[in-house]
């Protein structure tokens, strides 16, 4: 998932009969399956939790242009520089939605980024890895954006009105940057050399374990999903969407030729579904606290962005009032 540890504030789930009339009636929409938007009356928790996630979110769209943007000038050919290209420019067209439905609950998107660039906000922890050739591209597409899929799907039947649309339009472009990935490593399976065989494998070596700790820690240990699932913000569980995902990209990672770095990894007749090893969730928590390869990197990268940039927002700014003023 591109939030992980989405606090909501909530010890407990609370019953109906520990709710006020408010808090009830609010409750009883979202069990009806009724869109909440701007407007309506909704606990402050809810509100903090969705500026939260969808902050996280945006964040996670706007950093993860970062390991791609890195091979935008050494893509083999042009019709892959191209690609990769509109796949960046689709990325950062997330962002901008997902801010614009963060700023609807009154966040202000300014102090959210600015958040972000003290390391008081997170950001998905996968952005956090280097891409290291151009296989990465592909594995990059098919695992990352495929994992952001069976998540985002989900996330269409949010209980918030405005993050339940900006996410329809989303997963049309996740859909295609999750097939344009796998067919890199397609490409470079069956028409490569061994060495661009060989990259490929070492890519899904490098990226399938942080890749399944895209979807969060483990249900017993993630207390704040219960109070997401009550608001039907999330509506699947951590484990659910892991399990989800395995099972759907296992058979793709056997077309492809290629193994996962997982002895444990095995069909289950009796569970109808792949069983795994265990992930290493030290190495989950320490990336989350800023502790992985490209931490560091990525925020100064962003907040050089920013920086670099507000001549032009100054500009564009002094620009549009000048025109009011002379439309006055």
């Amino acid at each position: 998932m591109y939030a992980q540890l989405v606090e909501t504030g909530a010890k407990h789930v609370q019953s109906k009969d520990e709710m006020s009339p408010e808090e009830r009636e609010f409750q009883e929409k979202i069990d009806a399956e009724t869109k909440i938007e701007p407007k309506n009356w909704m606990p402050e928790g809810y509100r903090k939790t969705l500026i939260r996630q969808i902050s996280q979110h945006a964040h996670s769209e706007v950093v993860g242009m970062l390991p791609e943007g890195n091979w935008l000038t050494r893509a083999p050919t042009l019709k892959r520089k191209l690609q990769l290209a509109a796949k960046i420019q689709d990325e950062a067209g997330h962002g901008l939605y997902l801010y614009s439905a963060m700023e609807t609950l009154g966040a202000d998107r300014d102090e959210e980024i600015e958040k972000l660039h003290q390391g008081k906000a997170k950001y998905s922890s996968i952005f956090n890895y280097p891409t290291l050739n151009w296989a990465d591209m592909g594995a990059v597409g098919w695992l990352v954006d495929g994992a952001a899929i069976i998540n985002q799907v989900v996330l269409q039947r949010t209980s918030y009105g405005p993050y339940s649309r900006a996410m329809v339009r989303i997963c049309k472009e996740e859909s295609f940057h999750q097939r344009q990935g796998y067919q890199i490593l397609l490409d470079m399976m069956r028409e490569g050399t061994d060495e661009q065989k060989a990259m490929v494998q070492d890519a899904i070596n490098r990226l399938w374990w942080p890749t399944l700790m895209m979807f969060g820690p483990t249900d017993d240990e993630s207390p704040n999903s219960q109070q997401s699932m009550a608001w039907k913000i999330k509506r699947k569980s951590n484990d659910e969407l892991r399990q989800m995902f395995i099972d759907q990209t296992v058979p793709q990672l056997e077309l492809l030729g290629c193994t996962a770095p997982d002895p444990e990894l095995k069909w289950n007749e009796e569970t109808g579904h792949y069983d795994f090893g265990e992930i290493d969730w030290q190495e989950f928590y320490e990336v989350l606290k800023g502790n992985g390869p490209c931490n560091r990197e990525r925020i100064k990268t962003r907040k050089d962005a920013i920086d670099g940039g507000a001549w032009v927002r100054e500009a564009a700014a002094a620009y549009a009032q000048k025109q009011r003023a002379q439309a006055a």
